[in-house]
């Protein structure tokens, strides 16, 4: 066979993303503020873009057990449904066009890039929110304390009342508790505190000097305050080095743990999605008016710029503009019409969280719900990143909702979190004459339609901390002496 240098004609297809779209979605990931703050470059960068008044309209639905969310998707849906393979196709071939997206107009060059917004430090919240997962016992519990996050203020205090966070949960009040507690573990030392003596006296357990003297002493803080010092010094029963050595503990301790990370609500979490009972056992599920920026093209403005210009230059430069407000628009739009119908879907399969607490918690994946809604997976998870809900239950994130789970006898399957919640229920009540063991909690969770395994109760009971059922027998005869 020769060999020798020739020309080859090939034709290959290929899928590649133009800036506006990777700039879609970008807007599909992102949060309020971000949003805000890209709309703000937006308009000073565009001059035929203003702000416009909300439409209600176009943002609001109904949900019912029966019915789906009928908000159909609009003309750039597609725009905004990426499948994650395509991006990598697009970092080997280049730029060029995508399908109809090159019809949005414009080179998108002059948009701001929501990414090159820089981050600054993490608020409180963000701080804590870090480190829960690693720190809680099980989902169920994490859900808990990352509500109870949510509620700190900005010295890092729970001011809200547990009893009534417990019951807008629907969970007991001693699953608040274990999940307060573990929101009281996290750095700083000292957040989570319900009171200023409760603040304190965290900090004094993470410098093992919480002894009964120090603890006399964070017990009466109101004659420290007034200067009762003599009168503390007998309470406390220690000699004056002592006395000094702990006033001097005391003071080394910070007040305000929540401070030193810029306070809880730097970044206000507004929902994006607000849900509340309709009629005929159904929901109101509508976005939240207060999130939709409205965008306008000045048409007038438009009009004059483009017959008072006569050089091919600023013609040209005018349609840049236009087509990128266009765009714009139909961008944001497209993202307002996406979460809505993500979050109806969600409404709808967690319907049971809505109504009785976290209890009610189905399992629910990313693809359940882009199956149920013809998107990707991937649009889905951009979605339900930085997206929250408020509902009577309190505000959160979109994520949330999406639990793994097992079998049950209706079907539909249970959440992990409902299995975990009944297996600790049984284990409470159980008689300590008669512990029940890992294959009788199997035979009571199924008999309550419950499909699951020896080994994956064994799973959940060690996950939460409950010990065998010898270890169970022993505490509770000891507990019982």
């Amino acid at each position: 066979m020769a060999l020798g240098p020739r020309l080859d004609l090939r034709q290959t297809q290929s899928l590649v993303m133009t800036p506006q779209l990777q700039q879609a979605i970008r807007l599909l990931a992102a949060s309020n503020l971000e949003i805000e703050s890209f709309i703000a470059e937006a308009l000073d960068d565009n001059p035929l873009l203003e702000m416009g008044e909300v439409s209600r309209e176009a943002g609001e639905g109904d949900v019912s057990p029966a019915e789906e969310h009928d908000s159909g998707p609009g003309d750039g849906d597609q725009a905004l449904d990426i499948d994650p393979a395509a991006l990598d196709r697009d970092r080997e071939t280049g730029d060029g066009e995508w399908g109809s997206a090159a019809s949005l107009g414009g080179s998108g060059d002059d948009l701001p890039g929501i990414d090159e917004h820089g981050g600054d430090e993490p608020t409180l919240a963000e701080h804590l929110l870090d480190q829960v997962g690693a720190v809680a016992g099980d989902a169920r519990e994490e859900f808990v304390a990352r509500f109870l996050i949510g509620l700190l203020d900005e010295a890092g205090y729970l001011t809200a009342d547990l009893r009534s966070v417990a019951a807008e949960l629907g969970i007991a009040l001693a699953e608040a508790e274990r999940a307060l507690e573990v929101v009281q573990s996290l750095d700083p030392t000292g957040v989570g505190a319900r009171t200023l003596g409760e603040c304190l006296a965290l900090q004094a357990k993470e410098a093992d000097r919480y002894d009964p003297c120090m603890a006399r002493l964070i017990d009466n803080l109101d004659l420290v305050a007034r200067g009762e010092l003599s009168r503390l010094k007998r309470m406390c029963d220690v000699d004056d080095e002592d006395f000094a050595e702990m006033l001097a503990e005391l003071r080394s301790y910070d007040p305000k743990p929540g401070c030193r990370h810029g306070g809880a609500t730097e970044r206000a979490v507004v929902p994006d999605v607000l849900l509340a009972p309709g009629k005929d056992q159904g929901w109101d599920i509508r976005l939240n008016e207060e999130t939709l920026p409205r965008l306008v093209v000045n048409r007038e403005y438009a009009v004059e710029l483009r017959d008072g210009s006569s050089d091919k230059a600023t013609r040209s430069w005018l349609r840049e503009k236009l087509a990128d407000a266009n765009w714009l628009i139909k961008a944001l739009d497209q993202r307002q019409k996406t979460i809505l119908k993500v979050a109806a879907q969600i409404v709808k399969k967690q319907e049971g969280f809505f109504r009785s607490g976290v209890s009610e918690l189905r399992p629910l994946t990313l693809r359940e719900v882009a199956d149920e809604i013809d998107m990707h997976e991937s649009t889905v998870s951009r979605v339900t990143s930085n997206k929250y809900l408020h509902c009577a239950r309190g505000t959160f994130e979109l994520k949330y909702f999406f639990t793994s789970g097992v079998g049950s006898a209706d079907g539909e399957g249970a959440s992990s979190e409902a299995v975990k919640a009944r297996i600790r229920a049984l284990c409470d009540a159980e008689d300590p004459r008669k512990i029940l063991s890992d294959d009788k909690l199997v035979e009571l969770l199924k008999q309550e339609g419950f499909d699951i395994a020896r080994r994956t109760v064994a799973k959940y009971r060690e996950a939460m901390g409950i010990g065998s059922s010898v270890q169970r027998r022993r505490q509770k005869k000891l507990a019982g002496l």
